[in-house]
């Protein structure tokens, strides 16, 4: 278990609370340094997660006949009623849940904003917040942002499942939220109901709210995602966040949405207005038709990332890397170690001079205990087209011989 640092909330925003690399330095700017090496190396980027085609044309036909039509205005705060419905019907047709569109559902600026105005509604000052560790970066700034205390998990290579005993003794009487990504970023990792069913059990236990990143939900390589608003005990007390921009690889467009009972999402609500107020209308409605998409695009989604998975897990393999494969998301990660080398943030600074490749350090999603336990792991995004991903293979087969 780690705490995240006891600075003011700006300090801990301003770092991306303490996504620092092992050596103390750079934050969430790990991401556009990787970024500008990458442009100036000519090197092909698989640091940033986001797709390098566009998603299914009748979606993008559908956006340009809403602008066409004049859905260029404000939509109602909570979303359009179309697409709320999309969603519920969603739910339920994957799931077999049914939150209700009028009062148990509400379309955000991408997880993002839900992440955001979820956790900004529910915790501040003498709260903690916990997490599995690595976490998704945006998690430790928004609980700085809300004055609260980050505590997190450890999910241990090479299969990144947590120790339940150290997940219980994570929790405390101060646990308000707990917020768990699934399937999981940075490490790829599906919990199972095992896991998951001991988080609901610790959080009735300790009165916490469930919070769910779900936005991987149809990205998954094997076992079926598993929603923890559906398992016994957690319907009322669990918020489920997803979106469109990893779905329908429309990561630009920002839609994505927030259900859950109707006084944990008047709450969030509340937050939400004074944030974005409401979400791009035309892509609203286009984004309902896409998740009347039939189970074949769903089916089919999965199949393509896992293609592109292996496909770039070959190389990484050659490269002489111990290659973690995910079960869900589209990230791989991968062990340095077995080549000499326990810095991965010093080897993702070298990586684009020397094979032309760019990726993270997982070290930056983590705080600083978390960081040290991860030194040696960098991950790699796999959601390019598949002649870039056998070019990176190609390129990184040889970083054996050139270290």
């Amino acid at each position: 278990m780690t705490r995240g640092p006891n600075s003011e909330p700006w300090q801990r925003t301003a770092t991306g609370a303490n996504l620092l690399g092992a050596d103390g330095t750079l934050g969430v700017t790990i991401f556009e340094e990787m970024t500008t090496l990458a442009l100036s190396t000519g090197a092909i980027n698989l640091g940033q997660g986001f797709p390098d085609e566009d998603g299914p044309a009748e979606i993008k036909d559908a956006a340009q006949a809403a602008i066409a039509a004049g859905a260029n205005q404000y939509a109602p705060g909570k979303g359009i009623i179309e697409l709320r419905e999309a969603i519920s019907l969603h739910q339920e047709r994957f799931y077999g849940l049914t939150p209700d569109p009028q009062t148990e559902v509400i379309v955000t600026t991408g997880a993002t904003e839900a992440i955001a105005a979820a956790l900004l509604a529910l915790v501040g000052p003498g709260d903690e917040v916990l997490t599995f560790e690595p976490f998704y970066d945006s998690y430790g700034a928004i609980i700085g942002l809300a004055g609260a205390t980050h505590v997190t998990a450890p999910l241990l290579a090479p299969d990144f499942m947590p120790d339940l005993d150290a997940l219980e003794a994570a929790f405390s009487d101060r646990t308000k939220v707990v917020l768990v990504n699934n399937p999981h970023n940075p490490t790829g990792a599906v919990f199972p109901r095992e896991v998951l069913e001991r988080v609901v059990a610790l959080a009735r236990r300790h009165d916490a709210v469930i919070v769910t990143d779900e936005v991987y939900e149809h990205l998954t390589f094997g076992p079926a995602h598993l929603p923890v608003a559906g398992l016994p005990g957690a319907a009322d007390r669990t918020l489920t966040i997803s979106s469109a921009g990893k779905t329908f690889s429309f990561t630009g467009w920002k839609i994505g949405w927030i259900s859950g009972p109707e006084h944990l999402i008047s709450a969030v609500r509340t937050v939400k207005q004074f944030l974005s107020y409401s979400s791009g209308t035309p892509f609203q409605s286009a984004i309902a038709l896409g998740l009347g998409l039939p189970d074949e695009f769903y089916a089919g989604i999965a199949d393509t990332l896992r293609l592109k998975r292996d496909i770039l897990s070959e190389g990484l393999r050659a490269a002489g890397f111990d290659v973690f494969t995910p079960q869900g998301t589209y990230f791989v990660n991968v062990d340095t170690a077995p080549l000499g080398i326990t810095d991965a943030l010093d080897l993702a600074r070298r990586l684009p001079e020397l094979v032309g490749v760019a990726a993270i350090p997982v070290p930056v999603f983590c705080h600083a205990e978390g960081a040290e336990r991860t030194r040696s792991l960098l991950r790699f995004a796999f959601c390019k087209r598949t002649s870039v991903l056998a070019e990176a293979a190609e390129r990184l087969a040889t970083l054996r011989g050139r270290l």
